[in-house]
């Protein structure tokens, strides 16, 4: 009775805070929030579908996981029941709109890489950070991942107070201890990017980008030094996909610690693709809990 009157309590608060555009679904205890990028940053108009927004005010909460898609992923359709098991674990969740066509692979190779060796950071660089110059992609500087997700987060401050949102946020920048990365294919290799200059809370790279610098050269940036300590580094493939050995080169490039590398075996559903069956299959999920860790 007493957790049904609080339920109670709270959407009557939630619903008083959060526009009713805003929220998509509130069941079995979870808020589901799905807000356009252009919501939080007017100057935001490509890659605008909505962020998607999950966490539970029952249990205890802690620390954000923040999660990538891949290449013409979209935030509302990501993997939920890796996201549940998140919410389980303790996790706030966001699931990042951002623009993440045209993949690396697709720009830097061939002649491109024999002119410029360093495309795939150089492009990583101007979608994750939008700081520096890179003309082959029409990515704007408001449109790089780190300024999607802090106008998110401010936003989420401001109008999901019972959230707690702003303790994500240090001098109106994310505070990235408070986070934890996670991706898939380009998303996992932005996370990775991220983790690189950031100290995150930990980072879980599923199936990450296979970036190169030259013909059968892995990119020199996965060999950079990390600000995230390495015991709190993973990474994940299926031994099925087609870029599965590039993807353990780049895990072993970044000196992921052997026991946090996850080698997916399960058979793959017909239809599936092992390339993305890893953030799907919820017979992994015993799997995911050790990935995540506790978020509390």
């Amino acid at each position: 009775m007493k957790h049904y009157l609080f339920l109670m309590i709270f959407i009557f608060l939630f619903y008083s805070n959060a526009s009713a555009q805003d929220v998509a679904l509130l069941a079995n205890s979870n808020v589901i929030l799905n807000i356009v990028p252009s919501k939080t940053d007017a100057r935001i108009n490509t890659a605008n579908t909505p962020h998607f927004v999950t966490y539970n005010p029952t249990i205890k909460q802690g620390k954000l996981l923040l999660f990538l898609p891949g290449t013409n992923g979209i935030a509302s359709k990501g993997p939920k029941d890796l996201f549940s098991t998140a919410i389980d674990q303790g996790y706030y969740v966001i699931n990042l709109s951002y623009i993440n066509t045209p993949a690396i692979a697709q720009i830097c190779k061939g002649n491109t890489i024999v002119e410029n060796s360093n495309c795939a950071e150089d492009f990583r660089n101007r979608r994750v950070y939008g700081t520096t110059p890179f003309s082959l992609i029409s990515d704007a500087s408001y449109d790089a991942i780190v300024n999607r997700l802090t106008k998110l987060l401010i936003y989420l401050s401001e109008t999901n107070v019972e959230g707690n949102w702003g303790r994500f946020l240090e001098n109106g920048q994310p505070k990235w201890e408070e986070i934890a990365l996670a991706g898939q294919s380009q998303g996992g290799g932005m996370s990775a990017f991220i983790a690189k200059t950031h100290r995150v809370a930990r980072v879980i790279d599923f199936s990450g980008g296979w970036d190169y610098s030259a013909k059968n050269k892995i990119a020199d940036w996965y060999f950079n030094d990390s600000k995230t300590p390495l015991d709190r580094w993973y990474g994940t493939y299926h031994v099925k996909e087609p870029a599965a050995s590039t993807i353990i080169k780049t895990y072993k490039a970044m000196n992921i610690p052997e026991n946090n590398i996850y080698a997916f075996d399960l058979e793959v559903p017909e239809g599936k693709k092992a390339h993305s069956n890893g953030i799907r299959n919820l017979a992994f999920k015993e799997q995911w809990v050790a990935l995540l860790g506790k978020g509390n």
